[in-house]
């Protein structure tokens, strides 16, 4: 619900996932989930259908996907996070995972600013060998991060045990390691407004970053 331009960051995200064609749309809440309920509703003003999986206490990434599991029926998904934004087409990591036949496809940003996030190596071919915690010595290197969007399979989320978990510390990692997760470079603007530079970077330039089909 953080505010840019007088609209909660959430609304730009799910316009952006409407206009390209998701439009089921499940939101894992946990603090003040009333209040995101009770602005977006049924989703309907922004072209989406809303469903809502609340925790009653934190469970992590990993375990409000799985507490969410009654709500999902199809056998592909796109998994997003709430407080980062990709300006890009997602259809391609569908693609890949359909052509690789890999559990999960990690949409991967190229920053120049690296020290500031973990980043993630891949293998000749996308296949994801490794993640590497944020470093400030790689401060201001090139490199790829993750950022902040999966296609998944509806068995990585079955195989996800009930209770709290991170699907960054837990569940990429053990996919990563089992050479079943595939990363795929998307070109475009990224933000991730838990980094206060880009937060305060979003409210100056929010039109170019989120692009004027999604900002207005």
């Amino acid at each position: 619900m953080a505010p840019i331009a007088g609209r909660p960051f959430l609304h730009y995200l799910l316009t952006a996932l409407a206009q390209q064609g998701c439009v089921d749309v499940v939101l894992c809440l946990g603090h003040r989930a009333e209040q995101i309920e009770a602005y977006f509703g049924s989703g309907d003003k922004l072209g989406v259908r809303l469903s809502y999986s609340v925790e009653s206490e934190p469970l992590g990434t990993a375990g409000a996907l799985k507490l969410a599991e009654p709500l999902l029926v199809a056998n592909t998904y796109l998994v997003a996070n709430g407080d980062s934004f990709l300006r890009a087409g997602y259809a391609p990591l569908f693609e890949t995972l359909h052509d690789t036949r890999a559990l999960a496809v990690l949409a991967l940003h190229r920053t120049h600013d690296a020290g500031r996030y973990g980043t993630v190596e891949r293998a000749q071919g996308g296949r994801i060998t490794s993640f590497v915690e944020k470093n400030a010595d790689h401060a201001g290197g090139s490199a790829l991060i993750n950022a902040g969007l999966y296609a998944m399979r509806r068995s990585v989320i079955e195989e996800i045990a009930s209770g709290p978990a991170s699907l960054e510390r837990d569940v990429m990692p053990t996919l990563a390691a089992s050479g079943q997760l595939y990363g795929l470079e998307l070109a475009g603007s990224f933000i991730d407004i838990g980094v206060p530079d880009d937060y305060r970077r979003l409210e100056r330039d929010w039109r170019a970053l989120f692009g004027s089909e999604v900002a207005e």
